[in-house]
């Protein structure tokens, strides 16, 4: 049970019997707060959020905003906007601690600090529990069975640690249906990557001590293993097994060969996180370095996005909300202090079930090691910097040569993928002037129509996306592009035109003659002659990036739910017919064609198969249009 549920808010704010809120008293309302730890909600006149924050002391806390002239000039801003607030009092520093990211994270208030990439780092995993190991890239859960070595920053530096370990070691990279049922070594065997176990061409024993020895490389001690495989080595030199000493010192080799290009520090047995923030006016960038066994893993950047912080207050927020939601090393270096740091390292402690430390190093290696992290974050800053003015220019562009008032700051673009009609599925994906904005992307399964119907679908989709849109539940787009001709365009001005949506511009984007890039046509409602602009222009550029991102994103979920529909079997769709009547079925006819082929009195000759459910799968398989 949650802080929130144990004891309800208390404040201001709510609307009486009457509907309409009563005024806002601040000195009133401080006056009533308790002195206990909790949570509070700054609220606007509209009753949105505008802040969430603790407090070990809510009297003292919420007071401090409402004393003019000890305030910053970012935080007064928000506080003019203040019309009410509520609080929920708990029990600790800690519940507080937890209950502020749960609100942050459900309702993403304005003023606050916001994490906006909380997706999951991946993964190296090893399945102890099998006979034959597999080395594999993982993310997800980390409640599985074996060991997980990481985080890595990226899939890249996943993959290229696994391609190194397989040069090195041979482990088996193949999922565990394929090696259950080879008979010959595959591919990988040939290219020197696999050791080949599931046709028994190592012996258990000495598959084990590859796996160990990749397990010591992933915890960074090399010269361990160094030494062990030096050891091996020899020893089947004196048992006259030169082949198998042949293998071993190969793989001393390539040890070496990869020690010389990873430096391992003297802390290898120490797993921590180096955080550092970078700042620009109005732009945040947090930069995490990933240290695991002493290697240096890589960096990833964050861009928080406030309307107001300092650069403490980033790390703070950021600290808390990015190790909420995932596990904490042993130890976090940071370089600054935070406030609240202390309740954060316990209750980190507590959920790892082990210590975890926050530490502002004042010399050694870990100064290095945080002077590299600030460094990439600033670099990281003026990247994103310079590609955002050429988002801005490039939007720009686009609004100029749609002749639109001004330059869009929302675009939306939908697309449809099918195979031959089958599975048919639409895409929607936004652009802005930060670039893709993945969040607000959307796919549509689109049912119900005659298979081929690209018009069908794209309406469809159109009035399913609108429908949301005209509810409120996201913003209208400045441009809306639709993937297609005159036709598209068409459904799309009278879906809009249904539903009541006024978007400043649409229009459809139809590839060349050719099909080749360069060559696309925009139709514009209102024009006949389509607008062809110059294959250097900016515009195109962008709008050729977006309508790709729309084929992209429409393609792999045509994919996905082809393949998903495809690992099925249409036998599992006909009520009473469980997995030993499908098996007796397949037994007796061979397959699902010949099934379709057979008439009621051929399936009822099938042991369990009743008149009735030889009936059912009948019609199943030859539905009447």
């Amino acid at each position: 049970m949650t802080a929130s549920e144990r004891e309800p808010a208390a404040g201001t704010g709510a609307t009486d019997g009457a509907g309409a809120p009563p005024p806002f008293d601040a000195r009133e309302f401080v006056a009533s707060l308790p002195t206990r730890p909790g949570v509070y909600r700054m609220l606007d006149a509209a009753g949105e959020i505008l802040y969430v924050g603790k407090a070990k002391n809510l009297k003292s806390r919420v007071a401090s905003y409402f004393r003019p002239d000890q305030l910053a000039p970012k935080v007064a801003a928000m506080v003019r906007q203040v019309c009410g607030c509520e609080i929920t009092v708990v029990n600790s520093d800690t519940e507080a601690l937890i209950l502020e990211y749960n609100l942050i994270k459900k309702h993403r208030p304005r003023y606050n600090i916001l994490l906006r990439d909380d997706k999951s780092f991946p993964y190296l995993y090893l399945n102890s529990t099998q006979e034959y190991p597999r080395l594999a890239y993982y993310r997800g859960t980390r409640r599985v069975p074996g060991r997980l070595f990481g985080p890595y920053p990226n899939s890249r530096a996943v993959r290229d640690t696994l391609q190194h370990l397989q040069k090195l070691f041979k482990l088996r990279n193949c999922e565990d249906s394929y090696f259950a049922h080879r008979t010959r070594p595959c591919l990988q065997h040939q290219i020197e990557r696999c050791s080949a176990p599931c046709v028994g061409l190592i012996s258990r024993e000495d598959y084990a001590a590859d796996v160990g020895a990749a397990v010591a490389v992933l915890e960074g001690r090399n010269d361990d293993v160094a030494r062990e495989l030096g050891a091996r080595m020899e020893a089947a030199a004196e048992r006259l097994e030169y082949e198998k000493a042949a293998v071993l010192r190969d793989q001393l080799a390539a040890l070496k060969q990869v020690q010389a290009d990873q430096i391992v520090t003297e802390t290898r047995d120490t797993d921590l996180d180096v955080v550092a923030v970078a700042t620009e006016p109005g732009e945040y960038c947090v930069a995490v370095m990933h240290v695991r066994g002493g290697r240096n893993l890589g960096t990833t950047n964050f861009f928080p996005r406030s309307a107001l912080a300092e650069d403490e207050a980033v790390l703070g927020a950021f600290l808390a909300q990015y190790y909420l939601a995932r596990e904490a090393p042993a130890e976090i270096v940071i370089g600054a202090e935070v406030e609240d740091g202390a309740v954060l390292a316990a209750t980190l402690t507590e959920r790892a079930g082990r210590k975890v430390v926050l530490h502002r190093p004042s010399r050694g290696i870990k100064v290095r090691w945080l002077e590299l992290t600030l460094e990439n974050a600033r670099q990281a800053l003026k990247m994103r910097s310079a590609t955002q003015v050429s988002v801005s220019a490039a939007l720009a562009a686009v609004g100029e040569a749609l002749g639109m008032d001004r330059a869009p700051s929302r675009i939306e673009c939908f697309d449809i993928s099918h195979t031959g009609g089958e599975l048919t599925v639409a895409s929607c994906v936004v652009f802005g002037p930060e670039g893709p904005l993945k969040s607000d992307y959307r796919r549509f399964n689109i049912e119900g129509l005659t298979p081929g119907d690209d018009y069908g679908a794209m309406r469809q989709a159109l009035t399913r996306r609108y429908r949301r849109v005209k509810a409120g539940e996201a913003p209208v787009p400045d441009l809306l592009l639709i993937d297609g001709g005159p036709g598209q365009l068409q459904q799309a001005v009278e879906v809009l035109a249904e539903l009541g949506v006024a978007v400043p511009c649409v229009a459809g984007v139809a590839k060349g003659a050719d099909r080749r890039p360069g060559q696309e046509r925009l139709f514009l409602l209102g024009q006949e002659a389509p607008t062809i602009l110059s294959p250097d222009s900016r515009a195109l550029h962008l709008i050729q990036r977006v309508r790709d991102e729309a084929h992209r994103f429409a393609i792999t979920g045509h994919r996905g739910r082809r393949a998903k529909a495809r690992s099925g079997s249409v036998l599992e769709e006909v009520p009473g017919l469980g997995p030993r009547r499908r098996r007796e079925l397949l037994k007796r006819f061979g397959g699902l064609q010949a099934i379709a082929g057979a008439g009621i009195e051929d399936l009822t000759q099938v042991h369990g198969i009743s008149r009735r459910l030889a009936e059912a799968i009948y019609e199943h398989l030859h539905p009447t249009r």
